[in-house]
This record gives structure tokens, sequence and C-alpha cells, in this order.
């Protein structure tokens, strides 16, 4: 065990030798390993961290949740989209909320929801832009909505209807300075007052749409219909599964039932979507497969090249240490331990080319968060993996010149 000590601190000390006689030629020749991992970790970062964020504002739609609607979320919006086939068929109701919460088994939590966009006035400002959400008692059950300051919606303010919302945190800012100086205040929503009793905690922007809380109010659904018209107001129904049922199964629950509802006889195409938000999850999932493959070709040959770049640079030091090879041979060492300091001191550049594409996409991410407000973050695991790679890398590229140096003959080598 001493004895591979001592390989490996002789093999380290040469590599940094090397490093520091030539450091021209060594960087240039390390530079492939450097782009290689600054591949490696920063696609791959980039990519998990993209994926990460998009399945959390996946999940945020309400997990284990079912979206009823008349249109059809995974078929698309292009121009291939028939929404001419999905336009005719007729919205969601109330009534039908409540006979689905009624009849069907596997439901746990089920809302109503309605939404208009149009502006608030609140003393002399006026916003527009603004999205109201007029919604059912079930809707913080379902939907992740964090209240930052002030309360969330009562029981008894669903029940009667109230004039009372939830604010988004950028109308709150826009409209009163800071978001915690609305709750309490009065605003007007098309005419009607109400009263501010909190505020949502602030969600940033989102890359897949979904709700847009920073910039809206929502309020008890039955204050919501005095002052939308709920046909044009995109009316949705929203029913989360019980604990350990899956949505496959609800699914087919809803199908049944919506069908039974509707009174569709067996021969008739169902006139609702039943949208599985796991469904967008697992789409995600698959588009990424593909990007994460075309980041490990790119990261493979930037590695390929960085390799021959280091095989390079170990045939040149075998060349300039011919007589020192020699000379150890002759007092005793050992072809094996020739083979190991050369493979182990090809490794150590090559770790070191890797550390320092570590540190090139450390600081490139944290300058990409600060600058884009998109947090990046590298896993433990594709660090340890990049070290790996950069060990087996350099072992692979040192192989051949480790050899030539461990068969040299000892004569002739000290001649040279």
């Amino acid at each position: 065990m001493r004895r591979i000590f001592e390989i490996a601190g002789s093999s380290f000390r040469m590599a940094l030798q090397e490093l520091l006689k030539n450091k021209l030629r060594t960087f240039l020749s390390l530079f492939g390993i450097t782009i290689g991992i600054f591949c490696i970790i920063g696609v791959l970062s980039t990519v998990q961290s993209l994926e990460h964020n998009l399945q959390n504002e996946i999940k945020s739609l309400g997990s284990n949740t079912i979206y009823i609607d008349k249109w059809d979320y995974s078929a698309g919006g292009g121009p291939d989209y028939p929404w001419w086939k999905y336009v005719k068929r007729p919205s969601p109701r109330i009534e039908e909320m409540s006979a689905i919460k009624q009849r069907t088994p596997a439901a746990g939590f089920t809302c109503f929801e309605i939404n208009v966009n149009d502006k608030i006035q609140a003393a002399d400002q006026t916003l527009s832009g603004v999205t109201y959400y007029g919604v059912t008692e079930d809707f913080p059950s379902i939907q992740e909505m964090e209240v930052r300051f002030g309360r969330g919606l009562s029981d008894a303010e669903f029940a009667r209807g109230t004039g009372t919302v939830v604010m988004g945190f950028e109308v709150a800012e826009k409209l009163f300075l800071e978001a915690e100086r609305a709750v309490g205040k009065p605003v007007t929503l098309r005419g009607k007052k109400c009263q501010i009793v909190g505020v949502i905690k602030k969600q940033g922007k989102s890359m897949i749409g979904g709700w847009n809380f920073d910039q809206s109010v929502v309020m008890p659904y039955r204050f919501a219909r005095g002052i939308m018209d709920e046909r044009r107001a995109d009316p949705l129904v929203l029913v989360q599964a019980k604990p350990g049922v899956g949505t496959a199964e609800l699914k087919d629950d809803l199908r049944v039932v919506m069908r039974a509802i509707r009174r569709l006889s067996p021969r008739e195409e169902d006139n609702f979507a039943l949208n599985d938000i796991n469904d967008f999850s697992s789409a995600i999932s698959q588009a990424f497969v593909s990007v994460n493959i075309g980041g490990w070709l790119i990261a493979a040959l930037s590695l390929i090249v960085g390799m021959f770049g280091v095989a390079n640079i170990m045939f040149v030091t075998v060349k300039e240490r011919t007589a020192q090879i020699g000379l150890k041979k002759a007092l005793g060492a050992k072809s094996h331990v020739i083979l190991s300091e050369f493979l182990l001191e090809s490794a150590f550049l090559c770790v070191i080319g890797g550390a320092i594409g570590v540190l090139l996409v450390f600081g490139l991410t944290q300058l990409v968060t600060v600058l884009f407000d998109f947090p990046i973050f590298i896993p433990t695991w594709l660090l340890v993996m990049a070290m790996v790679i950069c060990i087996v890398v350099g072992l692979v590229a040192g192989i051949i010149p480790a050899f030539r140096a461990a068969r040299l003959n000892p004569v002739v080598a000290i001649r040279s």
C-alpha cells in the first residue's frame, strides 16, 4: 500500500512539473479535456435544470389532477390542431362538477374555475391585463397557491360568494408599491367593490404558461359569476385523485361519469377532453432523453480530441525522459512500476484539465443564474462522474506511451 502511494505521489509531482515546465504546450494538450468536461457538466447541468424547472411547473398545475375541458391539451396548438372539432363541444358547467363529485369514487378534490382578463382599480390607480380567477372551495387543495401576506379565502367566503379576493404579488406591487400594504385595501373589479384579504407568494415567470398568479386576482366562484359571463370565461373542471389512486384509474372513472352526465350513446365519441397532468410530465421526460443524448455526443467528441492531445504530450514526455527511465530500470525499477507512473501521470493531467472545466462551468452557471433569473444547479453525481471520466480518458490516452516507456532497454535508454 505504501509503495502505491509513493508511485502516485511521484506521478503527481511529475505531472505538476510537466505543467509548470511547459505551460503552453500542456495547456493546449489539456484544452480538449477541459472543453469536454465543460460540455458534459455545462450541457447536462443546463438540461437537467431546465427539465427540473419544467417538471416543477407542471407539478404546480396540480399533482395527480385531471383537467376536464372541451379542448385537448395534448393535441398541441399548431396549424394542424383540429380547433374546429373542439370549438363545437359544450363547455363544462358547474352542475357537472357537482355530479362528478358525487358519482366519481376515485375523485378526491373537485373544483370549478372560470377566468377572464380585464383591468382592476384601486383608489386612483388602474391596472390592465389582470386575470380574474373565479374558483370553488376545493381549488386551494388542488392548486398550490401559497399566501405570502394576509390569508387565503375561507370556506364561509366561498359559500356566501363574498367580495373578497386574494391578489397576485406583481399586481399588489404595481397598485400599492409594496405587496404587504395591499392586505385589507379595497379594489374595484368590473364595477364591483372587493376587499383584498391576502397576497400570493411571487411565482416568477413560467415557461409553460399555466396559472398566471403573479398577474391575477382569485375570488370565490359565486362572486365571480356575477361579474363574468360564464359561457365566455373558459370554464374548467379540475379533479384530483384520492391518495393512492392513479390518474389512469381516475380518468377511466371520469370518462364513464362524463358520458353518463352528457347522455352520450355508445356510438358517439366523447365531446369533452380529459387532460392528465402526469402525461405532460412523461412527455417532458421523454423529450429530454434526446437532448441528453445530444449533450453526450458533443462531450464525447471533445473528449476524443482531448485524449489525442494528452496522448501526444505523453509521447513527448516519454521521449524527453528516456535517459531517466533507463537509469531507473538500471537501479532496479520494475517495468510495471514505470508503466504505473506514466499511467497515473496521464490520469493526473486529465484530472487537472477536468478541474479547469469544472471551474469554468461553475462560473458560467453563477453568471447565467444572476443575469437571466434561471437557476442552474450542478448535481454532485455529475461532478463525480466527470472526474471518473477524466481518469479513464487519462488511462486510455497514456496506455501506449506508458507501455513504450516500460519496455525500454535500460542500456539503450541511458545512451540516448
